[in-house]
């Protein structure tokens, strides 16, 4: 058997329209995953499950709003009974907001909370529902480096992905007995369409001064990939990381350790 393959797995990507969630569907479906991708933006899924489908993969798209549990729920259910198991939640979906503790106002946490902390509850409760019947699953949230760390002006944000964190352990601590694993990854900057929009909106006219400046925050001189954290997600969710629970993945090219 290939290293790392999902042949036979159901994995459900939430937010797998864009970014690191499409090239995490892809790269799963590539390895043999049936892939239920839940994206809020219905073209971004669709063209997101075109790519995937017309290489031989499999790829399903469900429109769902994760901050509805009862949207989640029923999503989640329609999946288990088309397919039978759902062996792989990647926790991806997530929303970002600049601003420190006086300019963030109380809309803007409850927008952050809504996605980032209830979103990713919702489908956890979801997905453990259908895996305590297979004694199996795994799951991967996608937390930040935010998470862990202050960073300027990321004041809501860094809230919600430290929530990620402990409920990822929590979760991982709880489920040991029903063999479901969970992790999460801490990105650090990752080149995905979010930036080069922000970068657009905040900074017109320096929009390559400032790409290269906030590329040289992280040590390693440049952003990561949404493929190179497709390919951490990968390894978490396969049969070689089976020895792995209750841990955050910071992969940020050094800037945890080596900024500090």
């Amino acid at each position: 058997m290939a290293l790392f393959d999902l042949s036979g797995k159901t994995a459900v990507v939430t937010g797998g329209g864009s970014g690191i969630g499409k090239s995490i569907a892809q790269l799963f479906a590539q390895q043999g995953a049936h892939v239920f991708i839940l994206e809020l933006n219905a073209e971004a899924g669709e063209e997101t499950i075109r790519e995937i489908t017309t290489t031989g993969a499999k790829a399903t798209l469900r429109t769902c709003n994760v901050a509805k549990q009862a949207e989640v729920l029923d999503v989640f259910a329609g999946i288990e009974q088309e397919v039978g198991t759902i062996d792989i939640l990647i926790n991806n979906a997530g929303i970002a907001h600049v601003g420190n503790l006086e300019n963030t106002a109380e809309e803007d946490i409850d927008r952050i909370y809504a996605v980032n902390i209830k979103g990713m509850y919702n489908c956890m409760l979801a997905a453990v529902k259908s895996m305590k019947k297979a004694n199996k699953g795994v799951i991967t949230n996608m937390a930040s480096v935010a998470g862990s760390l202050g960073i300027p002006d990321r004041f809501a944000y860094s809230m919600s992905k430290g929530a990620v964190i402990a409920m990822t352990y929590s979760v991982a601590r709880d489920y040991l007995t029903s063999n479901i694993r969970c992790n999460c990854i801490s990105p650090g900057r990752v080149h995905t369409p979010f930036v080069d929009g922000f970068i657009a909106k905040n900074y017109p006219g320096q929009e390559q001064e400032m790409f290269e400046k906030l590329s040289k925050t992280q040590p390693i001189g440049r952003m990561g990939t949404p493929n190179e954290i497709a390919h951490l997600a990968l390894y978490l969710s396969s049969e070689e990381a089976s020895f792995i629970t209750g841990t955050d993945y910071p992969i940020d090219g050094g800037f945890i350790t080596l900024n500090s």
